[in-house]
């Protein structure tokens, strides 16, 4: 059984095809890092102009030699996200099916992420807590069985990649500032800067982080020049300051709900210290700790066909629109 996975939800034009006895069978992605760099962040209308000009180019690149008649189920990232990009990908999924007569799988990107790190082995172990880092997410997740998920922390304004994309552009660095930052953060001094861990000793798990980046802001207005130095000093203090927050919070869900097992992803969960910092809470309270691979921590489509192929006994051929840029994991 192969699942055909489309995802388009930002700024990752991506499809791939999963096989239900072989594994990932045929994937490309591609992002559009470049065309949104000199902006500092994604602009929708030319995400969505981008999809439409290189959706097919990315569809035969995944297919390969797999022969579209060998395709049994569409899956495809129906939501969260933004609007626009995800019609491209809703009405690709849908002239697919029209054209080899099979039915769709709308899929929440969000329960994707989830389930990333399961695609190389296929065995799900439940129950397990997830932390959900990336530029549009920020979450702690209790996943008790599948289909069953209880959201107990979210970032109450910023998602914690928007802030590396925001403070790395206020300190004069690249897009997006997740890698800018960790990359420059290896020559910083990451105690030179006291920034404030918003919301660390709250009763609850979640988390906030525009305060942090109005503080850099501020220290940044208050510096005359900003040299290499200063910069990289700037960017260890406040990568410190959110993995600190980070793992003080999945500290307190994992020990409140006596969770064994935590899954890492969204993009964020590529930052390398975040991962030491979670290899030492590991140890500490003997978890087991589960990552997708680094490309597929952040967007793509294998795991938007992994999921589809879970979910195949929701496979319906309904042409009617099922996007939705906000769709709770809980609903």
């Amino acid at each position: 059984m192969i699942t055909l996975g489309i995802e388009t939800s930002c700024d990752e034009t991506a499809i791939a095809l999963y096989d239900s006895d072989k594994g990932l069978v045929g994937e490309s992605v591609f992002s559009q890092i470049e065309l949104h760099s000199e902006y500092g962040g994604v602009i929708p209308e030319l995400a969505s102009r981008d999809h439409c000009q290189r959706i097919i180019q990315i569809y035969n690149q995944a297919l390969g030699a797999i022969d579209p008649s060998e395709i049994d189920y569409i899956a495809y990232t129906a939501g969260p996200g933004l609007l626009g990009t995800l019609l491209i990908g809703e009405n690709f999924a849908q002239g697919l099916a029209i054209a080899l007569n099979k039915p769709l799988i709308p899929i929440n990107h969000l329960e994707a992420h989830l389930m990333a790190p399961f695609l190389s082995t296929g065995d799900i172990s439940f129950p397990f807590l997830t932390l959900l880092v990336s530029g549009g997410h920020s979450l702690i997740i209790d996943v008790e069985a599948f289909n069953k998920y209880k959201i107990l922390g979210q970032s109450r304004d910023d998602a914690v990649g928007e802030a590396f994309d925001k403070v790395a552009k206020l300190i004069g660095l690249g897009y997006p500032g997740g890698p800018e930052i960790e990359k420059i953060s290896k020559n910083g001094d990451s105690k030179k800067f006291d920034f404030p861990q918003p919301m660390l000793h709250s009763p609850n798990y979640d988390f906030s982080f525009s305060g942090l980046k109005t503080a850099v802001l501020y220290t940044v207005q208050g510096i005359q020049e900003i040299d290499k130095q200063i910069q990289a000093d700037i960017a260890a203090s406040f990568q410190h300051v959110v993995t600190e927050v980070l793992i003080k919070k999945v500290t307190k869900a994992l020990e409140d709900t006596g969770r064994k097992s935590i899954v890492m992803t969204g993009g964020v969960a590529a930052n390398k210290l975040l991962r030491d910092k979670i290899t030492v809470l590991r140890d500490k309270l003997n978890i087991n700790v589960l990552y997708p691979p680094l490309a597929h921590c952040t967007d793509n489509a294998a795991m938007v066909a992994y999921l589809g192929s879970l979910k195949y006994d929701q496979a319906e051929y309904n042409l009617f629109s099922q996007a939705r840029p906000r769709w709770s994991l809980e609903s």
